[in-house]
């Protein structure tokens, strides 16, 4: 068999495997972990279950899959907190971070029901709340060394821990809010855009009066109609 025809083979495998995690997390997000089944899964792909099976013996295989991808998009994130220096870089740090939560909202939308029936998110959650915690404390470092903000310790940790609490609950919030619509790609935009300036509005005491202006005209008209 020529050497080419024996790298196709090898790597179909994979690609099959990667299909299936794309086609799952559109699936999720759409309806709703609890709402796909592997059935619905296999038949979006035009597989046979036996062959979704083989890749994923088990659904829960296909979440851990998918929250181990986004794991390792936040590792790979979350330290450019540490170049945050002021107000619009905050906003563009957090534009990026609601991003890739919005791209796997489906951990969000269902996050308590996934917690009581999953062991390894139960305990990898920890990490990823624990992370969003030291580039929240690393963006206001940032800012305090530029004197955009002026906020005491206890403050800060207080602060900090209201935005990691925004950050993980925001789309819960907006779920809410409208549940037909809220988590459709449409409205992803002025979604996140909400999301960000009211992370950011958790500073607004401590901000620079500049600093504070430059906010509110970045946030624009995001904050209309928000029900805030």
């Amino acid at each position: 068999m020529p050497e080419s025809e024996t790298m196709t083979e090898k790597k179909k495998p994979r690609r099959t495997a990667e299909r299936i995690l794309e086609v799952t997390l559109e699936l999720f997000n759409r309806f709703g972990e609890p709402n796909v089944s592997t059935t619905l899964i296999s038949a979006e792909l035009g597989i046979s279950p036996g062959n979704l099976y083989y890749h994923y013996p088990a659904k829960d295989e296909l979440v851990n899959a998918l929250f181990d991808r986004y794991a390792k998009v936040l590792a790979e994130l979350l330290p450019a907190a540490r170049g945050v220096e002021n107000v619009e870089d905050a906003w563009l740090f957090l534009h990026v971070l609601f991003e890739a939560i919005w791209t796997h909202r489906f951990l969000y939308r269902d996050l308590n029901d996934l917690l009581s029936k999953n062991r390894h998110l139960e305990t990898s959650f920890q990490a990823v709340l624990k992370g969003k915690a030291r580039a929240v404390h690393d963006l206001l470092d940032g800012l305090s060394r530029n004197k955009v903000v002026r906020i005491t310790t206890p403050e800060a940790e207080t602060a900090a821990t209201s935005m990691v609490v925004v950050l993980t609950y925001w789309l819960s919030y907006e779920y809410v809010r409208d549940p037909r619509h809220a988590l459709e790609p449409d409205v992803a935009a002025a979604a996140l855009n909400r999301g960000a300036f009211h992370v950011l509005s958790l500073l607004a005491p401590h901000l620079e009066p500049a600093s504070r202006a430059h906010l509110l005209a970045l946030a624009g008209g995001y904050r209309e109609g928000d029900g805030a």
